[in-house]
């Protein structure tokens, strides 16, 4: 039996990208002109930490960002490593990509199965996902540790 060739859902993963710019707007409205936001979030079972957003470049119809969990200040080892984030922030298109995953870049669109470095064919939109995943949970759970006076939970 053939297997059918993986195709990329493009109104989907679109869906996800604007999503995503709606989310990460609500998290940082001053992107323009704010170079940096820290803010706390609850984890799992209580346990806080802090998530910094960095704005790295700014051109006239893009941003681009980068999202990371700080170490924790009380020198627990996480069971996990903290996720980090690259963005693409398209401003006139209105979306939000993940151009980067930890150490991984120049993520493809799709990838063939299996291959060398075990990617899934559908890797970026499951990136996609998991990012509006995450900022989905820092809009609920997290509150600004700046002087902006964001409240997120009220959004």
């Amino acid at each position: 039996m053939l297997k059918k060739k993986y195709t990329v859902d493009l109104a989907g993963q679109m869906a996800e990208c604007e999503a995503n710019y709606a989310r990460i707007m609500q998290l940082l409205p001053d992107m323009a002109t704010m170079d940096q936001r820290l803010f706390g979030v609850e984890l799992s079972g209580g346990q806080p930490a802090q998530i910094r957003i960095d704005v790295t470049e700014r051109c006239k119809y893009t941003t681009m960002v980068d999202i990371s969990q700080l170490p924790s200040a009380q020198g627990k080892k996480p069971w996990t490593t903290a996720p980090s984030f690259s963005l693409r922030v398209y401003h006139d298109a209105q979306m939000a990509e993940v151009v980067s995953y930890d150490a991984h870049r120049a993520l493809h669109a799709s990838y063939e199965y299996p291959n060398e470095k075990m990617f899934q064919q559908d890797e970026k939109i499951q990136l996609n996902l998991f990012l509006g995943e995450w900022l989905s949970h820092c809009l609920k759970y997290g509150h600004a540790l700046d002087d902006s006076g964001l409240c997120f939970q009220s959004l």
